[in-house]
């Protein structure tokens, strides 16, 4: 376990993590496409609540911090495809334990 004491360094790399997946859709859309390679409409319907203007948002936030990919493909119309990069893929542990934790937190806290 990391020290409590406050470290500035320690600090500001969590600071920097949480930048990276702060917010309400993050970690949900990067857990949609940790499965497989999915396009916006796909990623819309899995992760309910989203509306199209913060799925597009979010998608170039998590774009710029290298979590995603996007790649554009020469049909007609475009097709546009989000994949999880490696460096995204290296939260694959995080996500686990966010689920676990949540699946503790609901029982514990609402009984289900």
């Amino acid at each position: 376990m990391l020290s409590k004491g406050g470290c500035p360094k320690t600090m500001l790399s969590i600071k920097d993590a949480l930048d990276a997946v702060e917010g309400r859709w993050k970690l949900l859309i990067l857990f949609s496409l940790s499965e497989c390679p999915k396009r916006f409409r796909q990623i819309s319907r899995e992760v309910k609540g989203i509306t199209d203007k913060t799925l597009s948002k979010e998608l170039k936030n998590l774009e710029s911090n290298a979590l995603i990919r996007r790649d554009v493909y020469d049909t007609f119309p475009p097709t546009v495809e989000y994949s999880i990069t490696p460096h995204g893929m290296s939260l694959e542990k995080v996500l686990d334990e966010l689920h676990f934790w949540g699946l503790a937190h609901r029982k514990k806290v609402i009984g289900k």
